[in-house]
Formats: C-alpha cells, sequence, structure tokens
C-alpha cells in the first residue's frame, strides 16, 4: 500500500496564525511533483503560492476558496509516488509551523494516522481548524480633499516573512502570471487562458486583467471554473459578477494615500457600496491582521498623545508635505531617541535605535498597510519620495516584498488629507511613538505690526507612557515643529 503524507499550512509570516485560500493549483486525484505550485494562500498582506512538499497523487484537500486555515492545519494529502522524486524527510523545507503545530518542516505530520475530517464541499466561506495535528485558530482612487498630495490613516501593523513566497510569475495550465494577478482575475471571474498576455515571455499583468474586465472579453465559464477543481468552483464571488469599471475598482487594490504625487485626482468614489450590504461577511486577510494588531495595541499601550501645530509659512512653493514629515521625524529622532524606541515590556528592556526606520501608514480597500521607509536619517529629499512611490506602488500590486511591511521603529500618519485636525493615532507594539499629522488649514497669526494669515499643519504625537516621559515626548514634538518650520 502507497504511503500517505499531509501537508500541514506552514506559518507564512512570522506568527500569522491562518491564512485563506485563494485558489487551488491541483484537484484531488492530480498528480503533483515536488515544489510544484499546489495552492496560492492570501495572508495578511501578500498572496503566496505554496509549493507542494510532495511528489504524488493528491487524496484530499482541506478546504475550498475563501477558506481560512489555521497554520499547522493540514492543508493535503497526498499519496507518494516512489517513481517520482522526494523530498528526504529529514530535508530542511524553509517551511515554519508557528502555532500548535508541535514541530517544524513542511513533513510533520508524515505517517500519522491521516483525521478523519472530509474535504469541504459546502457553498459557505468557512474557518477551517486544525485536527489531530494540531493548531490554534489564531491584507484607488479616493475622494480626498488635496493637501500637497500626500494622505494616509492610522496605523496597524503587519508581520510577515518570506519563508514561503513566491515572487515570480508561475505557469499554471499554460497561463505564466504572479500569484497576485490571479488572485485579482478570480475576483473579478476572468479567465487568465483567454487575457491578452502583454508582461515579459507572456506574463498576464494586473492591467491585463483590468482591461479584460472593462473589455468582458475574458469572462469564466463553466468549463473554465471546472478545469481549476470544484474546490475553487464553488467559491462565492466577493463582487458583482459584472465586469464593468466600477467592480474593477472596488476589487483592486488602490495606491497608497500616504504618498500620492501632489494634485493626483481628488474626485472618484472608492467603490465601497460595491461589497455586500446588511450581511454578516467574515473578517479575512488584511483587515482580519487588524483586528489582531488593534487588540494587542489596546492591551499593552499605554497611550499619551500630546497635541500642537507646525507654521509652514516659510515653506517654499511646491513643497513635498510627505518628505518634509519624514525629515522632520528623523531629525527629531536624533535628537530624542526614547521615541524612536522599542519596547519589550516582557522582557524589560527598552531598544533606543540609531537608525530612523518610518512605517508609513497606507490606506487600502484590502485594508490598512504599513510600509516600512528604512534609513530616513541618510536619504536626500530625492531618495525618500522614489522609496514612498516604491512603497506605493508595491501596496497598489500586492507586491511588495514581506521585509518592507515590517521593522519600523516609529511610525507616522498623515491621515489629515481625510478630514481632521486632532487625533489620537494608535501605537503597535514594540513601536513606542506614532505621529499623526492633521488637516492642512489657515490660520491667523499674530505677527510684529499686525496679524497675517499662515498655513498651518496640525500635529499629535501618540506614545507609549511605559516607554518614555512626557518631557522626552514635549522634547521630540518640539524638535520636529522646529525642523518643520524651517524654509528648507
Amino acid at each position: 500500500m502507497s504511503e500517505k503524507k499531509l501537508f500541514l499550512l506552514p506559518d507564512l509570516g512570522e506568527g500569522l496564525p491562518d491564512a485563506e485560500i485563494v485558489e487551488w493549483h491541483v484537484a484531488v486525484g492530480d498528480i503533483v511533483k515536488l515544489d510544484e505550485p499546489l495552492v496560492s494562500m492570501e495572508t495578511a498582506k501578500a498572496v503566496v503560492d505554496v509549493p507542494s512538499p510532495f511528489s504524488g497523487k493528491v487524496t484530499r484537500l482541506a478546504g475550498k476558496s475563501g477558506d481560512v486555515i489555521t497554520t499547522g492545519a493540514w492543508l493535503a494529502e497526498v499519496e507518494l509516488d516512489p517513481n517520482l522524486p522526494q523530498r528526504a524527510d529529514a530535508q530542511d523545507t524553509g517551511h515554519s509551523h508557528g502555532h500548535g503545530g508541535g514541530g517544524h518542516g513542511a513533513d510533520k505530520g508524515a505517517g500519522q494516522p491521516v483525521p478523519d475530517e472530509p474535504s469541504r464541499d459546502d457553498g459557505d466561506a468557512t474557518t477551517v481548524h486544525a485536527s489531530d495535528e494540531g493548531g490554534e485558530l489564531k491584507a484607488d482612487e479616493g475622494a480626498a480633499p488635496k493637501q500637497d498630495g500626500d494622505a494616509g490613516t492610522v496605523v496597524g501593523a503587519m508581520q510577515s516573512s518570506n519563508a514561503v513566497r513566491s515572487e515570480q510569475a508561475v505557469a499554471i495550465g499554460g497561463v505564466k502570471a504572479m500569484p497576485a494577478v490571479r488572485a485579482l482575475a478570480k475576483k473579478l471571474k476572468i479567465d487568465l487562458a483567454r487575457v491578452r498576455a502583454t508582461g515579459p515571455d507572456g506574463t498576464v499583468t494586473m492591467a491585463d486583467v483590468k482591461q479584460a474586465a472593462a473589455a468582458g472579453t475574458a469572462p469564466v465559464g463553466p468549463a473554465v471554473g471546472a478545469a481549476v477543481g470544484a474546490a475553487s468552483a464553488a467559491m462565492p464571488s466577493p463582487i458583482p459578477s459584472a465586469t464593468t469599471a466600477a467592480a474593477i475598482a472596488a476589487a483592486t487594490p488602490s495606491p497608497a494615500r500616504a504618498i500620492a504625487p501632489e494634485g493626483a485626482p481628488t474626485g472618484k468614489p472608492r467603490g465601497d457600496t460595491a461589497v455586500a450590504m446588511d450581511v454578516d461577511d467574515p473578517i479575512r486577510g488584511v483587515r482580519r491582521n487588524m483586528v489582531r494588531s488593534m487588540s494587542q495595541a489596546h492591551a499593552e499601550v499605554v497611550p499619551t498623545t500630546l497635541m500642537d501645530d507646525a507654521d509652514l509659512h516659510a515653506w517654499a512653493p511646491g513643497e513635498d508635505i510627505m518628505v518634509r514629515l519624514i525629515r522632520g521625524l528623523a531629525v527629531a529622532a536624533q535628537q530624542v531617541p526614547a521615541m524612536n524606541s522599542w519596547l519589550n515590556a516582557k522582557e524589560g528592556t527598552l531598544r533606543r535605535h540609531t537608525r530612523v526606520d518610518v512605517g508609513i501608514a497606507i490606506d487600502s480597500p484590502d485594508g490598512l498597510f504599513v510600509g516600512n521607509l528604512r534609513g530616513a536619517e541618510r536619504l536626500y529629499p530625492q531618495q525618500v519620495r522614489a522609496e514612498l512611490n516604491r512603497i506605493r506602488d508595491g501596496v497598489k500590486n500586492r507586491s511588495l516584498p514581506p521585509e518592507d511591511l515590517r521593522g519600523y521603529t516609529i511610525m507616522l500618519s498623515n491621515f489629515g488629507v481625510f478630514a481632521g485636525k486632532y487625533a489620537t493615532p494608535v501605537v503597535v507594539p514594540p513601536c513606542v511613538a506614532i505621529i499623526g499629522a492633521g488637516r492642512l488649514h489657515h490660520a491667523v497669526v499674530p505677527v510684529l505690526g499686525g496679524i497675517e494669515a499662515h498655513r498651518i499643519m496640525p500635529l499629535s504625537l501618540t506614545f507609549d507612557h511605559r516607554a518614555a516621559t512626557g518631557g522626552e515626548a514635549a522634547r521630540f514634538l518640539k524638535a520636529l515643529i522646529d525642523d518643520l518650520q524651517r524654509a528648507k
């Protein structure tokens, strides 16, 4: 009798407790080879292809498209084929079961009794819990007022790793595309095999899928839906099936508001009304991680907020507000390092950083992202802008590397582009501080000999009072304001 092995869902990000099935690349009864794409999974901020750790016949799949699988729970069962290449049991695959898996490596569970839980074929999206293997259920064009072209939101933490991640386009069924492109095509009900590919080496790009959806030239038919397996064919579409421009806008990740160029269009609605209304939708992906990180922040941080204004009267026309904010943060962090720190309350340690890695809050229809702009203290203004644009594009296409979504030392939220002068932005551990920039406005200011109308930027500094004193926070805010009020 051939040996059957279970493949347990590895940790697709540092400590992420689960991931959502986007699309199976195999069906029960298919032959899969070692390291071939097995399934596309969506984590808190990325769509990743998970390769098969075995060669053989697929005998069971743990769920269907839309199901959430717990890290460490069984994902697929494969009947090994001795005539095909196999990875030695002791060979490290780089997969890690971070939650309740009881061990490491993708081969954990091999040779153990197979649990009796059947594959999920029901029509409702379901959270699939771990069975005998253990595992505990533990990521546009907005209507926004102009604020020198930059915008942002409050911040949530996004943790990830590249333990299992496919950054290259993978050919499946004769179609070469990135995992994020396949996920978009799935949402828009587009048949990738019928899309005209314009990318390198015949790769289907995001733009190709959007164009096909707008033109209505590549809708998924019944035969195509069956070809990807019964598991994915049963998935209900989260958006209306009409492939209109409005549907595309609702399903496509949008540009990062925190880093839009000055003068960007501000009038198009975000299409939020395209989502299901008056129903209890499950929280998934980026928003699921946002729930966790905000809950952690509320439970662990002792927040205190200071508020003040920066007078921008000395600025030259056309100043890049985000570049100036980041420069001011870097200057203030070097003068008062207590704000540019990580607190480990459990260990009783405080790490003050020499580098200034700024976590930029980025708003998108998928949820909240935090991109890491590294080494802000040593970048020229043009380099800062280039990095901001790179992060924006990476979030828009869901292609930003995991290392660019973690490890920031201080946080920035430019919420004022939407509304609000002052706020109490949320500090997410282990960071100690976050700066919020409010809506720019003009105010009457007394000057020698009379009064003038000056442009004002409201600022809100929230800090963890366990890690810093009120004096340190006030000195940091003063240093930031002093730099912002400089002419250059």
